[in-house]
């Protein structure tokens, strides 16, 4: 039978080892890490990293960076759609990108906040999308014709009129995740339900993997934080088309459509020549041979007909001429169609 040794004969060894009367064995040796598909590799030529079992990165690093494209897309143009809507400037980007839990995203948030809960029609499932309040209510003061200029943040839940006003914005999020991610795979979101306690809201497990993507968001003077919760069983049955292959061609797509609109912007200040048709007939060589001046020249065209208009050579719009502040002046009356004859 094996000797035993009891709790003072260990506590005894490991005294003198800290002490250096025990000599132990150094290897000085390169330490050699095995692997089947690699071999025995030494320490500097392998990165090793901690791998945290509770925390487990189940989206690849191309895949979260495809993700981090896809919703800057999205940033850019839920802040064009926010500008235009609160007529003021409005500046959405992203922050970050992480994986993390769905317990580890709730407790990370206020209480009371802007918590909402977007169905994803195909996929299964909903995701979260939160507005932090720092940005929601300077948002409800200026769509109520407040400046901001010394807006109280209150620490209480939205009311009803509050929740009312800002699902015409949470509308135009939905609408500007549609068309990001429509390249991937067509997503129809809707709104189905607002708590300003995210603690009460289970949609997956607590120790489900999700990814959040964090947004800042700018109006003026005030800033804020918007945070969008996708679980991972939620996107899974199409995490692999955001793979390089697919994703090159999502980004050709999304380059093609920044060309177009660069394009649109150098050709919004480029001038074009607009004139206005007033009447054509035909005349012989013999009569513009003794043309003098005092002379009229008759049209087979009515004096109240209307006249067109041409832009760079091409009739566009029809109209009536006439006079404003003393200059001549086109009044555009409709646009031409192939069956007019002006």
């Amino acid at each position: 039978m094996t000797d035993m040794l009891d709790q003072n004969e260990i506590d005894s060894l490991l005294a003198a080892v800290e002490g250096g009367d025990v000599e132990t064995e150094v290897d000085t040796g390169p330490s050699l890490v095995y692997s089947l598909r690699r071999g025995g590799i030494t320490d500097a030529e392998l990165e090793i990293r901690d791998y945290d079992f509770k925390r487990p990165e189940r989206v690849s690093k191309d895949q979260m960076r495809a993700l981090e494209t896809l919703h800057d897309v999205f940033s850019r143009g839920f802040g064009a759609s926010l500008s235009g809507f609160l007529r003021t400037i409005v500046e959405v980007k992203v922050a970050d990108i992480e994986q993390m839990t769905f317990s580890e995203f709730t407790h990370s948030l206020p209480n009371p906040t802007c918590f909402n809960l977007l169905s994803c029609k195909p996929l299964d499932g909903s995701i979260c999308l939160d507005l932090s309040p720092l940005i929601i209510y300077p948002i409800i003061d200026r769509l109520l014709g407040g400046s901001n200029a010394e807006l109280f943040i209150p620490q209480r839940p939205l009311t009803a009129i509050e929740l009312r006003l800002v699902n015409k914005i949470i509308s135009r999020g939905m609408d500007a995740l549609r068309e990001a991610w429509q390249n991937i795979v067509e997503i129809k979101f809707n709104l189905e339900e607002s708590e300003s306690n995210p603690a009460l809201v289970q949609i997956v497990p607590p120790n489900e993997v999700v990814v959040v993507v964090g947004f800042e968001m700018k109006m003026g003077g005030r800033a804020g934080t918007m945070s969008l919760c996708i679980p991972y069983n939620v996107i899974e049955p199409v995490v692999e088309r955001l793979s390089n292959q697919t994703w090159e061609a999502y980004k050709k797509s999304v380059r093609n459509t920044q060309i177009r609109q660069r394009v649109a912007e150098h050709l919004e200040v480029a001038r074009v020549p607009i004139r206005a048709l007033l009447a054509e007939t035909r005349l012989s060589i013999g009569d513009l041979k003794h043309l003098q001046a005092g002379d009229i020249i008759t049209t087979e065209k009515p004096a109240s007909a209307p006249l067109a208009m041409e832009i760079g050579g091409q009739r566009k719009f029809i109209g009536q001429l006439g006079q404003y502040r003393g200059n001549r002046a086109f009044k555009v009356t409709r646009k031409i169609q192939p069956k007019d004859r002006v």
